[in-house]
């Protein structure tokens, strides 16, 4: 019904990306190629998919990176301008202008720019802006 699919192991993007992963090539073929059924009794079945299938799976898995990238970047940004004052009997250490201010140092705002989406390459901006406004 569908011709098996694989990663091209000649792909000079597969190394870099199974090393930001911290899995191999192989392992990331199976997790992309192949659906594992466990049947009753314990039985696992292993079938592979088809390319159109396994780019849908590469699209979510591509989609959940950049979504945890994207909140990690906002989590890192916020602690960094982050604020909060000392509680009571707390002194207040003046060497680190960070841990105790008054107010935030800074905000962040989002700016999303009507067709700017369109461009043939878009930038790691760009995918920030189009994370932020599929999640709000």
């Amino acid at each position: 019904d569908h011709e098996a699919c694989s990663l091209d192991p000649d792909n000079v993007h597969l190394a870099p990306v199974c090393h930001l992963l911290g899995i191999n090539g192989e392992d990331l073929n199976e997790a992309l190629c192949t659906l594992h059924i466990q049947a009753g009794g314990g039985d696992t079945v292993r079938k592979s998919l088809s390319k159109e299938k396994a780019e849908k799976g590469l699209e979510a898995l591509l989609k959940t990176a950049y979504g945890a990238l994207f909140q990690y970047l906002v989590q890192r940004i916020n602690d960094s301008i982050a604020w909060k004052k000392a509680q009571d009997g707390e002194e207040e250490d003046e060497n680190d202008p960070t841990l105790y201010r008054d107010a935030p140092a800074a905000t962040i705002g989002v700016l999303d720019i009507f067709g700017f989406e369109s461009f043939q390459t878009n930038s790691f901006e760009q995918l920030c802006i189009n994370y932020c406004n599929e999640a709000l």
